[in-house]
């Protein structure tokens, strides 16, 4: 039986391999700059059947952009980078929304300039 590790987050995060930056299928415990995170997004799963025949869902998804903030300039700039190279290496079959306004994020005793962008996709369980 198939999976969405196996099918949307797996191939995801493969594909964002080539971005000069680490890539995280799930949510890591700790960053190393700059990052890119696929995170659930809410709502994570929308059913999209009719009957009981197959099992179908909208797989809602964020790609959290990371860098660090050493700098206003010179983090924004970095940030931007970044999601450029996101978008160019994001697979056809995902739906691409919009990137969020960069916030400062901390975690651990790190600061991180952060920018999330929202895609989806469907699960058929096979």
């Amino acid at each position: 039986m198939s999976s969405i590790l196996d099918t949307v987050r797996d191939p995801l995060a493969t594909a964002l391999e080539n971005i000069t930056a680490s890539v995280y299928g799930s949510p890591p415990e700790t960053i190393i700059a700059p990052a890119c995170s696929i995170l659930p997004n809410s709502p994570y799963l929308e059913n999209v059947l009719i009957g009981k025949t197959t099992i179908k869902v909208k797989v809602n998804l964020i790609i959290s952009a990371i860098v660090a903030y050493n700098n206003n300039a010179g983090a924004l700039n970095n940030l931007e980078e970044l999601m450029i190279e996101i978008l160019e290496e994001i697979p056809t079959n995902y739906v691409i929304g919009n990137f969020s306004r960069p916030s400062i994020i901390t975690v651990g005793t790190g600061n991180f300039l952060s920018s999330d962008l929202d895609v989806y996709t469907y699960y058929h369980q096979t």
